[in-house]
């Protein structure tokens, strides 16, 4: 899930699901303050260029240019961070939040005798959109008031605005038409109060976080925000409604999401074509862009998104089909990369930890990924040492629990993560003595299972308290078979490397184990994630296993609702693993404690709750984190000024950009 700030107002700590194919995995070692980069030997002619970049990415675009508002593909955020970057406060070249004073004039926070927090901001005058519309306080008002409406139900955003912010929690079930702790000030003011539980965040600067969204553009003609005391409220024509889902507001608004021209927007750049059929995305500057927090505006004209193939990405560098490739990860394709330059190729390599990993996911909600002694199981029939070796060749490092290794948290814990967090080493005796352990000790027949000659292992779920789909029944026992539906994406190397290494091992034969494939496409993996189905209607879970990565999109670590079991959040699409593990000590306690029970700078106390976090999770193993390994992103000789590191990616990256030699 992504909260107040992560989803809500500003993308502070969004858990990407990306694909990990050669686009997509993680960092090793340390961080570095300058990336290492390696360059193609100095050639003397200077041709004349098209001042324009072709990007491949092995992620496929859907077409949710929503900033993670519905689902959260890793390129589909991309490019929603290219065409909108006025968020008040954002993250800089470290991860951090800092202000942004291209767009945010000031702002103030008052602590209310009830225990809520006001949070005042004044952005500049003279703001305007791609289409030269003027962006003002309304703007950002829409752009929480929206999340906390009916519609926002119906349309299943994942947003935890409405429980943060005072009086969200009416609006959105339809009890008021107004969100009393959301004010217009004045044209270019507007505050928001936080509701006493929330105000007492760790990362309570960040609530001074908001973006705009263009009413009109998203729910269509009419559509309006206004306030005449008791707080916003949504307006069609001019008269007060309830914005609720379905009829011509939803079906603009899926319209608008992945808007092939006219999309109205507030960055460096905009969508000027967007082709689902063929996953290409075409973006050029916009002219009316006032510069991102630094001031700096973009110099390169026109960006290109295409489907990069993990068999041909190399012959598109060649070949012009990209210029730049990002997030190289696999390490036959890292030493292809090198061995390019090394041969001649105008490339340039930049070297950098990812700020994130790879990981098996387990979904906890159906099959046996929902007992912990499979998921353990599981994670020993793997030689994840040797995965890593094969797949990174010396590029990458294990990791034991949710973190990367340029985190803060993460350089200041090693010894205590080192003497208390389980490895879970690759050990075929250890793995069939906890899942004997656990009950998986029977016959499809219900005879005690000794090998796998008996076919696999069964547990005996009589009575028990979890989902029996798959399940048969013998002699009036209800019998679970240790037979693991494991979802993947098509054409990616992790996935090839795990059928080999895991899937199709004798260990995991051996131990009485199946583990099923079903390869598809990125959008078949969110909806086996968030069990949907092609048009989005909920369905029921079939899959406990699927293969990608996450990350940090920055140095904020904020993992609170993540494991919520509040229904209305799950449906959202909040706690992704449906592991629920609640009360003292749990994963939703600590995680929400990590955030919510620390004073801002309290890094002592905050840091203790983080280790306990990381403890318990690694306990329950909700995952099974695979890698974590350097990034190679490879860029023309010819541009000039692009630099990336753990928190810096394309996106961020482009603006800063030329072409010297370009018309």
């Amino acid at each position: 899930m992504k909260k107040f700030l992560a989803l809500l107002l500003a993308v502070m700590m969004v858990i990407s699901m990306a694909a990990c194919g050669g686009n997509n995995t993680d960092a090793t070692a340390a961080p570095t303050d300058a990336a290492d980069v390696t360059e193609a030997p100095a050639t003397d002619a200077a041709e004349v260029r098209e001042n324009k970049v072709i990007l491949g990415d092995i992620t496929e675009l859907t077409g949710d240019f929503t900033g993670g508002l519905v689902t959260n593909g890793a390129s589909d955020m991309m490019i929603y961070d290219l065409v909108n970057d006025y968020g008040t406060m954002v993250a800089n070249q470290g991860g951090n939040y800092v202000e942004n004073p291209t767009v945010m004039k000031e702002w103030s926070r008052t602590d209310n005798e009830d225990g809520t927090a006001t949070y005042t901001i004044t952005i500049n005058e003279g703001l305007v959109y791609n289409n030269g519309e003027p962006i003002t306080a309304k703007d950002y008002a829409f752009s929480v008031m929206k999340s906390c409406t009916p519609f926002a139900s119906a349309l299943s955003f994942t947003s935890g605005t409405k429980d943060m912010i005072v009086g969200g929690a009416a609006a959105y079930a339809g009890e008021v038409n107004y969100v009393s702790g959301l004010h217009l000030i004045d044209e270019y003011t507007l505050s928001l109060t936080i509701v006493a539980d929330y105000a007492n965040y760790y990362y309570a600067d960040t609530y001074a976080a908001v973006s705009p969204w263009n009413e009109e553009f998203w729910l269509g003609e009419g559509y309006g925000i206004a306030d005449d005391g008791e707080g916003c409220y949504i307006t069609l024509n001019g008269e007060a409604i309830v914005l609720e889902g379905g009829g011509d507001a939803e079906a603009n608004f899926r319209a608008a999401m992945s808007a092939t021209d006219g999309y109205v927007s507030a960055g460096p750049y905009s969508i000027t074509k967007y082709d689902p059929a063929t996953s290409q995305c075409t973006l050029d500057i916009n002219p009316n862009y006032a510069g991102n927090f630094e001031g700096v505006k973009p110099s390169i004209q026109t960006i290109v998104v295409v489907r990069a193939e993990d068999a041909t990405w190399a012959d598109q560098l060649k070949t012009g089909g990209m210029d730049i490739y990002a997030g190289i990860t696999d390490g036959d394709d890292i030493n292809t990369l090198l061995d390019m330059i090394d041969e001649g190729a105008e490339l340039r390599a930049i070297a950098y930890d990812r700020a994130g990993y790879g990981k098996i996911q387990f979904l906890c909600d159906v099959g046996p990924t929902q007992f912990v002694e499979v998921r353990h199981a599981v994670a020993q029939l793997l030689n994840r040492d040797e995965f890593v070796n094969t797949f990174c060749q010396g590029f990458g490092t294990t990791v034991d629990a949710p973190y990367a290794t340029c985190l803060q948290m993460y350089m200041d814990s090693k010894d205590f993560l080192a003497d208390n967090l389980k490895s879970y080493a690759y050990d075929v005796d250890a793995a069939n003595a906890e899942l004997a352990e656990g009950g998986w000790t029977l016959t499809a027949e219900g005879n005690e299972w000794t090998s796998s000659e008996d076919g696999l292992r069964h547990k005996d779920v009589t009575g028990l308290d979890v989902n029996t789909d798959g399940c048969i029944e013998v002699g009036g026992k209800t019998l679970m078979p240790l037979q693991i539906q494991w979802y993947s994406t098509e054409g990616n190397p992790v996935s090839d490397l795990l059928a080999i290494m895991l899937a199709n091992s004798d260990a995991v034969a051996q131990s009485g184990m199946e583990i099923v494939l079903t390869v598809g496409d990125w959008n078949g993996l969110l909806g086996a994630i968030y069990h949907e189905d092609a048009d989005g209607n909920k369905v029921a879970p079939e899959y406990g296993m699927l293969n990608l990565a996450t990350g940090f999109t920055s140095a904020l670590y904020d993992y609170s609702f993540n494991w919520t079991d509040d229904p209305d959040y799950v449906a959202m699409g909040y706690n992704s693993n449906y592991l629920f593990d609640m009360g003292e000590g749990g994963l939703d306690q600590l995680s929400m404690d990590m955030v919510y029970a620390v004073e801002p700078g309290d890094y002592e106390a905050y840091l203790d709750l983080w280790q306990q976090y990381i403890v318990r999770w690694n306990e329950l193993l909700p995952e099974i984190p695979l890698y974590c390994n350097i990034y190679y992103t490879a860029v023309p000789s010819w541009v000039e000024g692009y630099e990336q590191n753990s928190f810096w990616d394309f996106a961020d990256a482009i603006v800063y950009a030329s072409i010297p030699s370009a018309q």
